[in-house]
């Protein structure tokens, strides 16, 4: 098993679209890129810290490669939008893509080069060296699991419920 590691805005709004991806076995939410340790919710949403919300996937590679992952991850945020992600906006809501080695470092500035060509413009999206992951509390965990109806409505009033992502949300209560 291998982990990847992306900054997509609202942990939350990220991270159902990967738990639906073959090869995934699970997808943890969490802080990533600050240097204080054991950051809390309130701290990273408050700017006190410099981490940014990040889920990270624990993947089988012989099933979806670093590659499958990044292009779902950017087909599901706004990678243009260099103030956060739809209504949540600072720097722990910006995009961000944490690579553990060179390949993985090559394969997103590769992605994010074709991207930013195509769009005719730069996205905005981080590429930094992975250095710690921080599990957010355990009422984060899964909230569009846990919180069906409350998840939709935050879908909705995000302005995520209306964003193109090849792997809609299946569940039932959540559209």
């Amino acid at each position: 098993m291998k982990k990847a590691y992306f900054a997509g805005g609202c942990f939350w709004c990220i991270a159902p679209v990967f738990r639906e991806m073959d090869g995934v076995e699970s997808v943890i939410s969490g802080y990533c890129g600050g240097d204080e340790e054991n950051p809390s919710y309130e701290d990273v949403k408050a700017q006190r810290t410099h981490h940014r919300e990040t889920i990270c996937i624990v993947y089988d590679p012989e099933k979806a490669s670093f590659t499958d992952l990044l292009s779902v991850f950017l087909k599901s945020v706004d990678p243009f939008d260099s103030g956060g992600q739809y209504i949540d906006r600072g720097a722990s809501y910006t995009l961000a893509v944490f690579y553990a080695n060179e390949e993985e470092k090559n394969i997103t500035e590769k992605l994010l080069a074709a991207l930013s060509a195509e769009a005719g413009k730069e996205a905005a999206v981080s590429v930094e060296p992975y250095k710690t992951f921080w599990p957010a509390e355990a009422y984060h965990q899964d909230y569009d699991l846990k919180n069906p109806e409350a998840f939709a409505r935050e879908l909705e009033e995000s302005g995520r419920g209306n964003v193109s992502c090849p792997l809609r949300f299946k569940r039932k209560g959540i559209k």
